[in-house]
């Protein structure tokens, strides 16, 4: 490889070193969030690493102390739909999902170092690491609700595999944010280290000069018993909080249940009433679709998982609520999103062909 762009200006900076190459999502302004440039430059890149057998494994970063990466460029994405551009939109999203995929399936170990901010298609990048590692100023979440969307990048999926009992629910219809050790708790970590260490690890992996496993899980096992003294394992447990989770969202498909049993609960009333005021305030569409991904998803094959994504992807970007939720949340930040229809109850059957 030849040092592709590794100049400051480029939007992903790419390094050898004796078996690893270095991916760096180099946006910092702007939260390193992923563009199609950066999705292309990076699947470039996966394509030079895979056909080197001399480079062993994959670091991935992100640029800045603030975050790995906030999401997809959502402001690109409404702007390609609000121009009546859809089929921009859906390519832009159609290479991020294959991109996410790829990850999932490269035939060598990778690392993630999810400092910081780490949330949307940035965690769908990261997850599909053998190791995310987090620190104390990690921030977790599938925000998309919020905006009209819904958590994609593969995680009605994913999370199931990777989350606690009702986690995947409660944490794709929510949004709700998970810092530092929290994190690995609730599954999109895999460990913790501080982040006053973050430099000696990576020296540790710059240096690797070994020979790992043909095997992508064996080698990602033996990069970890090298690693292994940088982490924190006492990773705090939250009993009563992963009770609560699973009685009122594991298996769940009912947006209207979810919302009548919160407001009825008589333990964690506190809770109850946070949670069901958060989903009042996300758009009744998008939620309802994560739902109704999440039942389709779990369990299924990840390559299904990204075909589904694309599918509610294409029904959410012809829905309005999408672009209003952008302009609310993102662009006029008066956070007063105009949803249609304006609750959970009006949603109904929708159109989804899964």
């Amino acid at each position: 490889m030849n040092e592709m762009k590794s100049q400051s200006e480029s939007t992903v900076l790419v390094h050898r070193y004796p078996r690893m190459v270095s991916i760096v999502l180099n946006r910092p302004r702007v939260l390193n969030s992923l563009n199609l440039e950066m999705i292309r430059f990076i699947d470039r890149a996966l394509d030079e690493i895979e056909a080197d057998q001399n480079m062993q494994f994959v670091l991935l970063s992100g640029a800045g102390e603030r975050g790995f990466c906030a999401g997809g460029d959502i402001k690109a994405l409404a702007q390609a739909v609000q121009q009546g551009v859809s089929p921009t939109a859906e390519q832009i999203l159609e290479e991020e999902y294959d991109l996410c995929l790829r990850l999932h399936r490269f035939p060598k170990p990778l690392i993630a170092l999810a400092d910081g901010i780490t949330m949307g298609a940035g965690l769908g990048l990261a997850v599909a690491a053998d190791l995310v590692v987090a620190t104390e100023r990690t921030r977790m979440a599938m925000p998309e609700t919020r905006i009209g969307f819904f958590p994609d990048v593969g995680a009605t999926g994913w999370m199931f595999a990777k989350c606690p009992k009702g986690y995947p629910e409660y944490l794709g219809l929510t949004g709700h944010e998970m810092v530092g050790a929290e994190a690995v708790r609730g599954g999109f970590a895999s460990h913790l280290v501080k982040s006053e260490r973050l430099s000696e690890l990576i020296k540790v992996l710059e240096g690797y000069s070994g020979t790992l496993s043909q095997l992508r899980s064996a080698a990602a096992e033996e990069l970890l018993a090298g690693l292994v003294h940088f982490f924190d394992s006492n990773i705090p447990t939250k009993p009563e909080m992963d009770e609560w989770v699973a009685t009122y969202f594991a298996g769940k498909s009912s947006m209207v249940e979810i919302m009548e049993s919160l407001r009825q609960c008589s333990i964690q009333t506190q809770l109850c009433d946070g949670v069901f005021h958060r989903l009042a305030e996300r758009s009744p569409t998008a939620v309802a679709v994560t739902l109704r991904l999440l039942r389709h998803n779990e369990g299924r094959q990840l390559e299904e998982v990204f075909q589904a994504d694309f599918k509610a992807a294409r029904f959410i970007l012809a829905h309005p609520d999408y672009v209003e939720g952008v302009r609310a949340r993102v662009i006029d930040k008066d956070d007063n999103p105009q949803w249609q229809p304006g609750s959970i109850e009006e949603v109904g059957d929708l159109d989804l062909d899964l």
